[in-house]
């Protein structure tokens, strides 16, 4: 009997047994959804990359260490028969996220693992980084998605789509523009449910 295995979880469990030393990474994206919630749709797991947020505070030290990134390579080398791979790691002021969100990152348990120490951002924050490619029909799906599952709610999203920290790039800024009034319908919608 084998077991089955989601591709996120694949894609991280590769890139732990590759390390050799201890590494926290933040992880968003569909991957986070597939590994750090309850209940998230079977869909999820076929998401082919694991994205991840680098932290300001470990920026330097990471950026050096070329274990881990050698270690990244591997793992791509690894799966890319698959079609899987880590990808995209953003520095967090290439992310939209609230000033304070380092403080509210929720650790993500699944897969065990023994280097490498996942996180995943405050749903508010990963609502925000959701986003980032305006209203982009999958990733809004992805929205509705995080709003039902933790209840969050206009309040809560309010400050946040105040506060946002976001790049200064024009074509960001304009995403933003055109996901808000979608993302805002998705919580009165939810809202009434």
């Amino acid at each position: 009997m084998s077991v089955v295995v989601d591709n996120p979880e694949e894609v991280v469990s590769t890139l732990d047994g590759q390390l050799d030393h201890e590494v926290s990474l933040v992880v968003f994206g569909r991957g986070a959804i597939c590994l750090g919630y309850t209940n998230a749709p079977v869909e999820y797991q076929t998401t082919q990359d694991v994205d991840g947020i680098i932290r300001m505070g470990q920026l330097e030290s990471l950026v050096n260490d070329e274990s881990f990134w050698d270690a990244v390579d591997r793992t791509n080398l690894i799966l890319e028969p698959k079609g899987l791979y880590i990808t995209h790691l953003f520095q967090a002021d290439q992310v939209f996220l609230r000033p304070e969100w380092e403080g509210f990152i929720v650790p993500v348990l699944r897969p065990a693992t023994r280097f490498l120490k996942l996180f995943r951002p405050h749903t508010v924050d990963l609502i925000l980084t959701k986003m980032m490619r305006g209203n982009d029909p999958q990733d809004m799906q992805d929205v509705e998605f995080l709003i039902r599952h933790d209840g969050i709610t206009r309040e809560q999203m309010e400050p946040a789509f105040r506060d946002v920290r976001m790049p200064d790039i024009q074509e960001l800024r304009d995403a933003f523009e055109r996901a808000l009034p979608v993302v805002r319908g998705l919580l009165d919608a939810a809202a009434q449910t």
